[in-house]
């Protein structure tokens, strides 16, 4: 399913963007008072969005409590260790907000389609992450996880803007010319992980993304309101339902994600 909608001017997003950027300034400032963790996992296709919209996120946020975390693929010695081990290295400590641009998710998403590990190795995975997530939340860590939907054509075309705009030569990576000749299998293995590790604890949202400033803005708005103190959340607007949304099971059975 395709979003279709008018953009809003200009000044109008930006102006919106400055007042999201000082609620999250402010949401963070309360955390680091309370000694509050936040850890934020972006996933979703290549092309989008997640790039973007942590940039803006993050753009105001203190830098030593703010981190950013892209890890590459396992070294030869990681491939032998507990598979969230090198990822628990990165879970934030008291007042820090952690951002995985990508995560441990990626043993159900693209090791699926790729073959990079075992069915077993992926069983396992989808069986121990919510349990693995409980201990998080239990621990005082909240978890926001985020999945950037985006269709197809509009996938296309932004691969396209890379491999064409020298200046985003390094966004573009082996991967990227698999995206869309391996859609089907990408959704399949989305809805499998999507129905598998949503918990009450560690709930996904969904956020459709072919609109970029619209996606963004809600994000934004979102983080504050599962973030924030009250006082700061209630001065935000709720997110565009038709742009982010809880997911569930009746998600996968009426279409609301991309096919």
């Amino acid at each position: 399913m395709t979003l279709i909608a008018m953009s809003k001017p200009d000044s109008d997003y930006y102006d919106e963007l400055r007042d999201l950027q000082i609620a999250l300034v402010k949401t963070q400032q309360s955390a680091m008072a309370h000694g509050e963790k936040a850890l934020i996992i972006f996933e979703g296709r290549d092309g989008a969005g997640k790039d973007g919209a942590i940039k803006r996120i993050i753009e105001h946020l203190a830098p030593r409590n703010t981190r950013t975390v892209a890890l590459p693929k396992p070294s030869a010695h990681e491939s032998t260790q507990w598979y969230f081990q090198r990822y628990v290295a990165h879970l934030p400590s008291a007042g820090e907000f952690t951002i995985f641009n990508r995560s441990w998710y990626n043993r159900a998403g693209v090791e699926v389609v790729m073959g990079f590990s075992t069915p077993d190795e992926q069983e396992v995975f989808l069986r121990d992450t919510p349990t693995f997530e409980r201990m998080l939340t239990e621990s005082g860590i909240r978890i926001v996880k985020l999945w950037l939907d985006i269709s197809k054509s509009e996938q296309a075309d932004r691969l396209k803007a890379r491999r064409d705009d020298p200046l985003k030569a390094l966004k573009t990576s082996a991967l990227d010319a698999v995206a869309q000749k391996e859609w089907k299998a990408y959704s399949k293995a989305r809805d499998i992980m999507l129905a598998r590790t949503d918990s009450a604890w560690a709930p996904w949202t969904i956020v459709h993304t072919d609109h970029k400033k619209r996606a963004r803005l809600a994000i934004m708005r979102h983080l504050v309101h599962v973030l924030a103190a009250r006082d700061t959340a209630k001065t935000v607007d709720k997110p565009d339902k038709d742009v982010l949304f809880a997911f569930d099971a009746t998600a996968l059975e009426e279409g609301r994600l991309e096919r």
